[in-house]
């Protein structure tokens, strides 16, 4: 779900060389992603209750080795296979969620734990070898070594097919429209896109913001390492905790974990150019942006009274969620060139911030949404 496009931008330079391309052409691949889990995360549910979840999963996953394996032919089967990858990452994202909630219904805190912490564990090796196995043989072979990852999986995930769950296809349209009426509903995906435009910002702005206040390439490098490895305990033990919560405490665990992002984006307006300080400051971001997504996720199958609505909430929040991710971090990217400070960033991402607090509220004000 996250290897077979996080791991690109770290080898860019190494693909844009090998097709013979500027590099700045291929800085739409990090984008492309976003947009295609906005595009294609509402037809997800649909197709499910057509097709049944695990069917569906093997189909999802084919493409997935089709659009990862096409990406090394030249640079418009680059883009299109990158568009397929997208797509496909949007399917599982909204399938998963419901796949725990059929299969697991009495262990959806520890299986929602082994999933997200294994896209972590994933993301960061896959962005830990990439640079070493390009330097030692080629783009090409790692994206091929991706593409076999992703096979694997598909040969592995066939068994399942046998034990396939199809939704219940009583009173859609009536479902569908009430989902949007509902106010939780609306409010989950406010957050979702809230809590994506402060990871996606984050992640893509802070080495650069690391180097604007005096440090080198390989110490906001090293930083970033620690921002995405302080994501890996996180995904491990928020689910577990919270799956086991009240509303009022898991309202009461998330506020409080959201606001040391509050906590690290004052700390970044004053603190001075030490690698010791600007590590910490990067952990107490991660820290709260770690807890979000996991909770995300959980929340999908927690607030749902069973499997089909748990794809209903999970396609509507992921389309909403990620059509705002998609053109949050480059929108407020362009306050350094126009303000020669990062300090509008920072304020809008306190902000940011602050209103996803207030959806926090208004999500654990019900015990089931859908």
């Amino acid at each position: 779900m996250r290897a077979p496009f996080t791991a690109l931008p770290a080898v860019l330079t190494d693909v844009a060389a090998g097709l013979g391309v500027e590099v700045s052409s291929l800085g739409i691949l990090t984008s492309i992603p976003l947009i295609m889990f906005a595009l294609c995360s509402s037809f997800a549910p649909r197709l499910a209750a057509k097709f049944g979840m695990e069917k569906l999963m093997a189909l999802v996953l084919l493409v997935m080795v089709l659009g990862s394996g096409m990406r090394v032919l030249s640079l418009p089967a680059l883009y299109m296979g990158t568009m397929l990858v997208g797509a496909t990452i949007a399917f599982i994202n909204v399938l998963l969620p419901s796949l725990v909630a059929a299969n697991f219904p009495k262990r959806i805190g520890l299986y929602t734990t082994i999933y997200i912490t294994l896209m972590g564990v994933a993301a960061t090796v896959a962005s830990m070898v990439a640079v070493p196995i390009v330097s030692s043989t080629s783009w090409e072979f790692f994206i091929f070594l991706i593409t076999g990852v992703v096979a694997l999986a598909f040969l592995i995930w066939l068994p399942n097919i046998r034990r396939n769950h199809r939704f219940e296809v009583t009173s859609k349209t009536k479902q569908k429209a009430s989902i949007w009426k509902n106010k939780a509903a609306i409010a989950f995906l406010i957050f979702g896109g809230l809590q994506s435009v402060l990871y996606y910002t984050e992640i893509t702005w802070l080495p650069t913001i690391s180097q604007s206040v005096g440090f080198s390439k390989a110490e906001a490098g090293l930083m970033a390492g620690f921002f995405n490895m302080t994501a890996i305990p996180m995904s491990m033990i928020i689910p577990a905790i919270l799956s086991r919560q009240t509303k009022e405490m898991r309202r009461n665990i998330m506020l409080g974990t959201s606001s040391a992002t509050l906590l690290g984006l004052t700390l970044m307006t004053f603190l001075p150019s030490n690698l010791v300080l600007w590590s910490i400051l990067h952990i107490i971001l991660s820290f709260s942006n770690a807890a979000l997504f996991p909770y995300m996720m959980l929340g999908f199958t927690l607030k749902t009274s069973n499997s089909q609505a748990t794809a209903q909430l999970s396609g509507m929040v992921q389309t909403g969620g990620y059509l705002i991710a998609a053109f949050g971090p480059g929108l407020l990217g362009y306050s350094y060139p126009i303000f020669g400070s990062w300090l509008p960033l920072i304020i809008a991402l306190a902000l940011v911030t602050l209103a996803m607090m207030w959806t926090i509220v208004l999500i654990e004000k019900e015990d089931i949404i859908v």
